[in-house]
């Protein structure tokens, strides 16, 4: 016979959850973690949704802002930022419009920043051992969230984007004129900031199963291992990279905006 409990059937309150009435049995500061991420989070995109909408700023030569490149439209042109050519030379809206939904979608769709947001901004769960407000529960297996499955192809747009950031630290040795050989604070900057792009792009759950997933014998296939192993270790901080590489784009963008804006000069080591 079916039970009276007003308990529902599935959710936080399912049969196969513990039948504990508390929200949680936890005395530590659990709520910490989740306020930080959500305070850090919405100021990072209320931020970089202002740049992107700004369509200007974001080039100091030879700087141009990770948020915009590549550069792709007349605009760019005009600037001396379109290094990959205006095939969207008709674009009027700003260039970072084009190109963000890669990265964005890349990171949007990540494991790491998956656990992230859904407890700081959907509470599902907060935080381990506390329970959730929702009642019922459908995982990833339903619209919206089943699109998170695409990760792995944004992944590899993610390489295509680090490639070109790579480019773009290089150019940052140039100066003014397009001689080799400058190297200001901004060049330190987008160069860090590569690095963490690869590091968070290598570390990625999607990559350690492209190059050692579905192999039965890792001794028939050495390479592949050896790559296996180099991502496994990296993977062990994906999350941290996560942060770092955040943190590193939002810097250099600003960094770079003040220098448009002439708030600031770029001190020059050589």
């Amino acid at each position: 016979m079916a039970s009276t409990d007003a308990r529902t059937a599935s959710g936080v309150n399912g049969p196969t959850r513990a039948r504990i009435d508390a929200k949680t049995l936890r005395e530590d500061r659990w709520w910490l973690a989740p306020l930080a991420t959500f305070v850090v989070f919405t100021a990072f995109v209320v931020y970089a949704t202002w740049r992107a909408f700004e369509g200007a700023n974001f080039y100091a030569k030879p700087y141009l802002s990770p948020f915009y490149s590549p550069c792709l439209t007349d605009e760019c042109a005009r600037l001396g930022a379109a290094d990959f050519g205006t095939p969207f030379s008709w674009w009027q809206l700003s260039p970072a419009l084009i190109i963000l939904i890669f990265p964005l979608g890349f990171r949007m769709t990540c494991y790491y920043y998956r656990k992230a947001y859904y407890r700081a901004f959907w509470l599902s769960p907060p935080a381990c051992a506390v329970a959730e407000p929702h009642t019922a529960y459908s995982g990833e297996s339903r619209f919206p969230l089943i699109l998170q499955n695409v990760h792995r192809y944004f992944w590899y747009a993610a390489v295509v984007v680090g490639l070109i950031l790579s480019y773009d630290a290089l150019l940052a040795f140039r100066n003014e004129q397009g001689e080799w050989g400058h190297m200001g604070l901004g060049t330190v900057l987008m160069v860090v900031n590569v690095v963490l792009i690869w590091l968070y792009t290598l570390s990625c759950h999607s990559c350690r199963h492209i190059t050692g997933g579905r192999l039965r014998h890792f001794s028939k296939h050495p390479v592949r291992y050896k790559a296996w192993t180099f991502v496994s270790k990296l993977n062990a901080k994906h999350a941290n990279y996560a942060w770092y590489s955040l943190f590193s784009v939002a810097v250099v963008d600003l960094y770079i905006y003040l220098l448009a804006t002439g708030v600031i000069d770029d001190p020059r080591f050589f």
